[in-house]
C-alpha cells in the first residue's frame, strides 16, 4: 500500500514540477511521512531518481513543442552541474538553515513583482547579444546551481524568474529552460547518492515511472495552455514555498 501512495505523490510532483518546479514540496514530505524509519539521505536519493526521470521527460516534451534557447541554457546547465555538487559538499561546512530567512525574503519579492507586473513573461522577446547571454547563463548556473546543491527550495522558481527577467523569455520558454538546468543539478545529486548507496530502488523505480507520466501530462498541459497558465501556477507554487519556509522559520 505504501508504494501506491508514493507513486501517486510522484505523479503529482512530476505534473507540477514539469510546469513550474516545486515538485519537491510534494514528493519529499510524502517520503518522510510514508517511510519514517528510512534514513533521510536514502529518502533524498530515492526521490532524486524520480525527479531526474520526470525532469527528463519534461525536457523531451518541451523540446518537441517549444523552441528551447540552447545557446543560453547549455552554459547554465553545465555550470550548474559543477556548482550543485560544490553546494552539496558545502552543506557539511555551513548550516543551510541560516539561509532560510534570506531566501524567504527573496521569494516574497519574486512573488510580489510577478503579481504586480502582469505582462511579465507574456511575450517571448530575447534581447541579449551572444556574449552577455553566455555570461549571464554562466552566472545563473553558478549561483543557482550552488544554491540548489546547498539548500534547494525554490530553485525552479528562481530559474524561471531569472530566464524571464534577464533573458526576456516568456513563462513557457523559461520553464523549459529551467527544467534543463534542473536536470543537470538533479544528475549531480543523483550520482552522489548512487555512489554512496543511498537509493531504495524498489521504491525509486516505480516512483520514477509515475513521475514520468505526470511530467508528460504536465508539460503537455503547459504547452497547450501557454504562458498565462504557467504564470498563474508559478504564483501558486511560489506562495506554497513561501508558506513552507515561513512555517519552518517560525517553528
Amino acid at each position: 500500500m505504501e508504494i501506491i501512495y508514493l507513486c501517486f505523490f510522484a505523479f503529482l510532483a512530476g505534473f507540477i514540477d514539469s510546469i513550474v518546479g516545486g515538485g519537491g514540496l510534494i514528493q519529499l514530505p510524502a517520503l518522510l511521512i510514508i517511510l519514517p524509519d528510512t534514513p533521510v539521505p536514502t529518502l533524498l536519493g530515492t526521490g532524486k531518481v524520480s525527479s531526474f526521470a520526470g525532469t527528463s521527460m519534461a525536457i523531451f516534451r518541451y523540446a518537441r513543442n517549444v523552441a528551447v534557447p540552447w545557446k543560453a541554457v547549455l552554459p547554465a546547465a553545465l555550470t550548474a552541474l559543477v556548482f550543485s555538487f560544490l553546494g552539496a559538499r558545502a552543506v557539511t561546512l555551513l548550516n543551510p538553515a541560516l539561509l532560510r530567512p534570506t531566501i524567504l525574503v527573496l521569494l516574497a519579492g519574486v512573488f510580489m513583482y510577478t503579481l504586480l507586473k502582469k505582462d511579465l513573461g507574456s511575450i517571448h522577446a530575447p534581447h541579449l547579444s551572444p556574449v552577455p547571454e553566455k555570461i549571464y547563463a554562466i552566472l545563473i548556473g553558478t549561483i543557482i546551481g550552488f544554491y540548489d546543491g546547498f539548500f534547494g527550495p525554490g530553485t525552479g522558481s528562481f530559474l524561471i524568474f531569472a530566464f524571464i527577467g534577464l533573458f526576456g523569455f516568456n513563462f513557457l520558454s523559461a520553464s523549459a529552460a529551467a527544467k534543463t538546468v534542473n536536470l543537470a543539478t538533479n544528475l549531480s545529486a543523483l550520482l552522489y547518492f548512487a555512489a554512496t548507496d543511498h537509493i531504495l530502488y524498489r521504491v525509486a523505480l516505480p516512483m520514477a515511472a509515475c513521475s514520468v507520466i505526470g511530467s508528460f501530462a504536465g508539460a503537455k498541459l503547459a504547452v497547450a495552455r501557454g504562458s498565462g497558465f504557467v504564470r498563474v501556477l508559478f504564483l501558486v507554487v511560489v506562495s506554497g514555498i513561501i508558506l513552507k519556509l515561513a512555517w519552518e522559520t517560525v517553528g
